[in-house]
């Protein structure tokens, strides 16, 4: 039993479900729970917006205030460190003595390099890293992590058979923490109001909106209604509460398997567990290619042929290319912190095949922009669209007329979000940075 104790959370904001935490819980006489801020630089280095975007810091704040109000019914509380994690939790390791680190496994590269850093700088500490965000452990699996399938498909036929454990329930007590004279982080503060936000960070607000859509029935229409590009009933919308941990995928399935037996099971019920898969290879994806995932070739061999071009990448940013559909996914996120898995696709495949832009700088983007911002699934589905990933066609480029006629037929969607371009040409400047002459006749 350690006298002292730390749990570091990062990407598992709650109580339920959380295997590391019932394990802190029985193992420490005190326990200490940090919180460290992500860093307002993207995560590959990679230029872009100075700041996380107000939405996704307001998703973060709210998930944080609810994960403290749990705790203190456990006569517990959430520190929240501003400081780099390395600076944070080698700080509280030397006023506090720590003995034992607790926290769960994740599929971020940089976030893994923090904790081996810590490991080989204070060996005389325990470290534990427990699974906690995936359907299946390593130890579950058909194959290594370095043998992960080539391919999504591969991967699906052979996990699919695979029985998925059932969610741990939340612990009955948590151990106190020590005296918190000098235990104080950030005052975290409930953020304004927002008019156009979609979602409320925290675990109670993610529980609260897997019982509301199970209990409404849009699950046994998903498949007909998943490609949709706005509204809350066209898919799942667990992504934000998934991504912060605010959920874990084996709650989803839990809900999803009770809604099968009580309900309805057919080829819709089937796709959200697909879709979950698909979120579950990326997971391992990250895991076994490591700083890879950031890189400009990605996991291949040859690098795309596409550049920088400030004033694309800028208008891009903006909604202000000659592509009206792009146009309004954009404003949509910039608005909202969210855009549909399609609107998605079709940011990037424009990002990528139109625009002839650097991939990275578009997942950097959306890292900053993103309430539901996930490092593997963000960077891993970003190189599959730049056929620097997974993707065995190896160059999915979509047809943004055909797309519009099959998505917006109507234009609603563009004209809600005000997508028509206000710029006639694309470039102004060569790339050289000379001004472009205009056609005169037009």
């Amino acid at each position: 039993m350690h006298q002292v104790g730390l749990f570091w959370f990062h990407n598992d904001l709650r109580i339920n479900d959380n295997p590391a935490l019932a394990q802190a819980a029985a193992s420490c006489k005190q326990l200490i729970c940090v919180y460290c801020m992500p860093p307002s630089t993207p995560t590959a280095g990679i230029k872009g917006p100075r700041d996380l975007s107000a939405n996704r810091l307001d998703f973060l704040s709210q998930s944080l205030i609810d994960l403290d109000n749990s705790l203190q019914q456990y006569g517990q509380g959430l520190v929240v460190m501003d400081q780099p994690a390395m600076q944070a939790l080698a700080q509280l390791i030397t006023e506090y003595s720590i003995e034992h680190i607790f926290s769960s496994d994740s599929a971020d590269f940089y976030h893994n390099q923090i904790c081996q850093t810590l490991a080989t700088r204070y060996s005389l500490i325990g470290f534990t890293q427990i699974d906690n965000n995936r359907l299946f452990k390593a130890s579950e699996m058909p194959f290594t992590v370095q043998a992960l399938p080539d391919s999504f498909s591969k991967f699906r036929r052979k996990v699919e058979p695979l029985a998925i454990q059932e969610p741990i329930v939340r612990p009955n007590s948590l151990p106190p923490p020590p005296s918190r004279k000098n235990l104080a982080g950030i005052d975290l503060k409930r953020p304004a109001q927002n008019p156009v936000a979609l979602f409320e960070g925290g675990e109670t607000a993610g529980l609260k909106h897997l019982e509301n859509y199970f209990s409404r029935g849009p699950a046994s229409t998903y498949k007909e209604t998943r490609n949709g590009l706005e509204g809350m009933d066209y898919s799942t919308k667990f992504s934000p509460w998934l991504a912060n941990g605010c959920l874990s995928p084996k709650t989803i399935i839990q809900a999803l398997r009770c809604y099968e037996q009580e309900v309805e099971s057919n080829d819709s019920t089937y796709w959200i567990y697909f879709e979950l898969l698909w979120r579950e290879y990326f997971q391992w994806y990250a895991q076994k290619y490591g700083k890879r995932l950031f890189l400009f070739n990605g996991i291949k061999s040859h690098k795309p042929s596409t550049s920088f071009y400030s004033e694309r990448y800028q208008k891009w940013c903006q909604g202000n290319t000659p592509y009206p559909i792009v146009n309004a996914c954009m404003k949509q996120l910039n608005a909202t912190g969210y855009l549909s898995n399609r609107g998605r696709q079709l940011a990037a495949s424009c990002f990528v095949h139109e625009l002839n832009l650097d991939w990275r700088y578009g997942a950097s983007y959306m890292e900053h922009q993103l309430v539901d911002y996930d490092v593997a699934s963000n960077w891993g589905n970003w190189q599959y669209l730049a056929g620097v990933g997974a993707d065995p066609r190896a160059n999915r480029r979509f047809d943004l007329e055909k797309q519009t006629r099959t998505y917006d037929p109507q234009n609603r969607f563009i004209t809600a979000w005000d997508g028509h371009p206000q710029a006639s040409a694309l470039d102004s400047v060569d790339a050289a940075d000379w001004p472009i002459e205009q056609d005169a006749t037009r």
